[in-house]
């Protein structure tokens, strides 16, 4: 029992610069390589798309159509929370976050947005009358507004893909990626 005090090391120490969860700088950079990765590409189209959809039916008249106000609560909920991640991972905020499963959280969201955004392009198209074409300019913005949804669960669709492999590890298992993790170290 008289070994024990010597025996027991109670140092602490903060985690080296650039570290996840490190504090300061270079954990808050900006990372130019994410707008070539795929994954910045495709946020980039969801935001453009996205806000392509929720501008045209802001821009209708759907008095008649109550269930417009869920294509607009779907595109734009998807478009903030796409643009929040978008910083995120542009500042590379997420290191600073380094206690959530972000592969995860992505993949989950992605697959949540093309599950709305289905129901939501559903909806619009719906709601397109093809007897009012020639008499109503709303008929334009709501094609669109239906195009541009599903172009934009097709894209969420895709980073679903995408996420789901980020989320396996490309095909690689933990003991493999913890070997290679160790022999780099």
């Amino acid at each position: 029992m008289t070994d024990f005090p010597a025996k027991v090391n109670t140092r602490t120490s903060s985690p080296p610069a650039g570290a996840p969860g490190a504090a300061g700088p270079a954990a808050a950079s900006l990372d130019l390589r994410f707008l070539g990765s795929p994954f910045g590409v495709l946020m980039v189209v969801e935001i453009v798309l996205g806000c392509l959809v929720w501008t045209l039916i802001a821009d209708t008249y759907y008095q008649p159509y109550p269930s417009y106000g869920w294509v607009m609560f779907v595109a734009v909920f998807f478009w903030m929370v796409t643009v929040i991640l978008f910083a995120m991972y542009l500042f590379q905020l997420q290191l600073k976050l380094y206690m959530i499963p972000w592969p995860i959280v992505l993949l989950v969201f992605n697959v949540a947005a093309s599950v709305l955004y289905a129901t939501a392009f559903v909806t619009s198209a719906t709601s397109v009358e093809l007897y009012s074409w020639p008499h109503s300019p709303d008929y334009n913005r709501r094609a669109a507004a239906s195009f541009f949804a599903c172009l934009v669960m097709i894209i969420y669709g895709v980073s679903s893909c995408l996420s789901f492999r980020a989320w396996k590890g490309y095909g690689s298992n933990a003991a493999t990626s913890q070997v290679t993790i160790s022999n780099h170290a």
